[in-house]
């Protein structure tokens, strides 16, 4: 486990250090696209954040193969070589995007490419272990469709969500916790060695996605852009093929004794696709429903719009913030619940948590303008916006906004200003220039 943390440790330092210089470059560079309709955003940001995280991914993955124990991953397969080269070539095409701007088809063509290499290389999906039948193996068409299927999906799954600052970094982050957990206990708790390669990736995973997040918390000081959407959600991808479809299930039965014990191990990888797709739920749910809904209205499914489900929290009320961590919070719940199911499927405590966690969620869902108060106690512990005075405050100046508007003193009333809500601020004019 150590070894784990300290190379995510130093994907995160690296991740975070080289953020800063990269936001300068990207700035230098001319790689800050202007506002469009469906941003989110007021002001042009820098790109390129993948950059950064592509140079995470690389110093992980070298401090790594010169550990005692994770050597051994680079020893005796081929994946790590594999994922270097098929993320080499997604993070060049995402940086070539972020500053030129791709086709949209020509992205996916090197989307596949960059899958097929990676099955090239020995990473890919060789079997697939479905409960009451066993071992089904898969012929070489099969199995290179199959994954760069998944690697497609995944890929453009984490892309489409990437809409708000510190969403599609957070939630992946979240994910690939989850598969660290599940792969290293598949491999230390079962003498797994086929899961070695997934809970590394994993564990760089998480360092890159830590070590970007301060610098895209909101209000954002760069965004990742499809160089770092598409870079994370490839690594994505590479755990849970490599974890998913070269795992053979006869070896857990052999630690279990059982094949009833080893089916319940098993559960969220049955098939190759139920893994990511409980991992990842949200993205994959955002993708679908934006290509359904585009292709009903006659549009590309890859032309982008403003109907994505982080955009739909903003409309109904939730604020930015409030926004993201209700994604976090449904992306945690599902993928915490399928690695507590693989634990114990049949615990009734699991069922009920996750009962009382989604009643919880909904009920944080449908409150858009509910806002906690932190007793005064508390006040220096957490943001201004969940401070009592600051929100007492707040209160006071919207009724007074309000009173004025029904007394026809409103500005655009009696035809002073036409600002709007502008004028309702307080002049911040020295008391000089006012005369």
């Amino acid at each position: 486990m150590r070894e784990y943390l300290l190379t995510l440790c130093v994907a995160a330092a690296v991740t975070y250090l080289l953020t800063g210089p990269v936001r300068k470059f990207a700035i230098a560079a001319g790689a800050m696209p202007e506002i469009r309709e469906r941003d989110v955003h007021r002001e042009p940001t820098p790109r390129l954040g993948g950059i950064a995280m592509f140079g995470g991914l690389c110093a992980g993955l070298l401090v790594a193969s010169h550990l005692q124990n994770l050597k051994d991953v680079f020893e005796l397969s081929n994946e790590p070589r594999a994922l270097l080269s098929g993320a080499g070539l997604i993070w060049l095409l995402g940086v070539l995007d972020d500053k030129w701007g791709v086709d949209a088809l020509v992205k996916l063509g090197v989307q596949m490419v960059a899958a097929g290499v990676m099955v090239l290389q020995g990473l890919t999906i060789l079997w697939l272990p479905v409960p009451g039948i066993g071992d089904v193996a898969l012929s070489p068409m099969q199995s290179t469709l199959l994954t760069v299927a998944l690697v497609v999906i995944t890929i453009n799954a984490v892309n489409f969500v990437d809409g708000l600052d510190g969403l599609a970094s957070g939630m992946v982050c979240i994910a690939a916790l989850a598969f660290f957990m599940y792969s290293y206990r598949m491999w230390y708790g079962y003498g797994v060695d086929q899961a070695a390669p997934a809970t590394l990736f994993s564990a760089v995973l998480i360092g890159m996605c830590l070590g970007f997040l301060p610098h895209n918390l909101h209000p954002a000081r760069i965004f990742m852009g499809d160089s770092g959407s598409m870079l994370i959600g490839l690594v994505l991808a590479s755990s849970a093929i490599s974890i998913t479809g070269q795992v053979d299930p006869d070896v857990i039965t052999d630690a279990t004794g059982s094949y009833r014990d080893t089916v319940h191990m098993m559960v969220p990888v049955y098939m190759p696709l139920v893994l990511p797709l409980s991992i990842i739920a949200v993205p994959v749910a955002d993708l679908v429903l934006a290509v359904v809904r585009r292709t009903w209205n006659g549009e590309s499914p890859f032309s982008a719009d403003r109907g994505h489900l982080h955009h739909r929290l903003l409309d109904i009320g939730h604020s930015h913030s409030r926004a993201v961590w209700i994604m976090y919070f449904w992306s945690a719940l599902i993928a915490f619940s399928a690695v507590g199911f693989s634990v114990n499927s049949s615990s009734l405590w699991i069922v009920l948590a996750i009962i009382a966690l989604s009643a919880a969620g909904l009920g944080i869902l449908l409150l858009p303008r509910f806002r906690p108060r932190a007793p005064r106690w508390a006040e220096s512990f957490v943001p201004p916006r969940y401070r009592r005075s600051r929100l007492d405050a707040q209160a006071a100046a919207a009724a007074a906004a309000a009173a004025a508007i029904e007394a026809g003193q409103a500005p655009g009333v009696n035809g002073s200003t036409a600002l709007g809500d502008r004028a309702l601020l307080p002049d911040r004019r020295p008391v000089e220039s006012r005369r």
